[in-house]
């Protein structure tokens, strides 16, 4: 299954023009986004408030992710303070991967930003969050918060925007975007010993995991005729058709 690091900002001093923090709002963002990075099988390790952008780019580093996912709004610089809007999505020139996803990430936020021509992928050898992290890295800007309209927007747009990163964290790694329903507990009905969990919803694809028959799992999500499903701390795409729901 894939695995992002998920850093939303920690700067508190970062003043929103409406009132708040830009480590508040996309914290909230954060927040708005891991049900639908836990319904669509997305697995993530996320950063705390009391981190820095050092600390939080050495756990990254010290763990094995797919992509590393900063989250964070910008600020005019000084002579044009609330002026400017837009949103960048910065990626390290040399990591395609990088590009692909910063892409990806783009042409979803031109279909809820008011101004999709302000919306653009950028290359940048200066942002830590970009040069830093071993995964591949994309580092949003979504928006100027020191502009009363971007400002406003964030904040009006949380849930919409949490869903459309999502939406394209799922096109980049080729798995279904699932939206969040109750969990239900399951138990494994194979004839053989072991049901195998997978990266994906495929009989051809990693297995991450195996349960014996008569496990009991967490079911998270269906698609088709798969579930995601939780078993002993691992998630993994299982065949519906041998797990019992209960």
């Amino acid at each position: 299954m894939p695995i992002i690091y998920l850093s939303p900002s920690t700067q508190e001093r970062n003043l929103y023009v409406n009132g708040g923090t830009e480590e508040e709002w996309m914290n909230r963002l954060a927040d708005a986004m891991v049900p639908y990075l836990t319904a669509s099988g997305i697995r993530y390790t996320r950063n705390t408030p009391q981190m820095t952008a050092a600390s939080s780019i050495r756990q990254s580093n010290q763990g094995s992710y797919d992509l590393h996912l900063a989250l964070h709004s910008n600020a005019a610089p000084e002579g044009l303070y609330g002026q400017k809007r837009g949103i960048i999505v910065f990626y390290y020139p040399g990591s395609q991967q990088g590009k692909r996803a910063a892409t990806m990430i783009v042409d979803g936020l031109k279909e809820i930003y008011p101004l999709p021509n302000d919306v653009r992928a950028e290359p940048s050898t200066t942002i830590g969050e970009v040069t830093k992290p071993i995964a591949p890295s994309v580092f949003i800007e979504l928006g100027y918060h020191d502009n009363r309209d971007d400002a406003a927007w964030i904040k009006d747009n949380i849930e919409t925007a949490a869903r459309n990163i999502v939406l394209s964290l799922t096109e980049y790694f080729g798995t279904p975007f699932l939206s969040p329903v109750p969990y239900r507990e399951g138990v494994v009905d194979v004839n053989w010993g072991n049901l195998n969990l997978r990266d994906k919803p495929s009989v051809s694809s990693y297995v991450v995991t195996q349960a014996p028959n008569g496990a009991r799992l967490t079911v998270i999500n269906q698609y088709r005729d798969w579930y995601v499903v939780r078993y002993e701390g691992v998630v993994g795409w299982a065949y519906g058709d041998f797990i019992t729901l209960v």
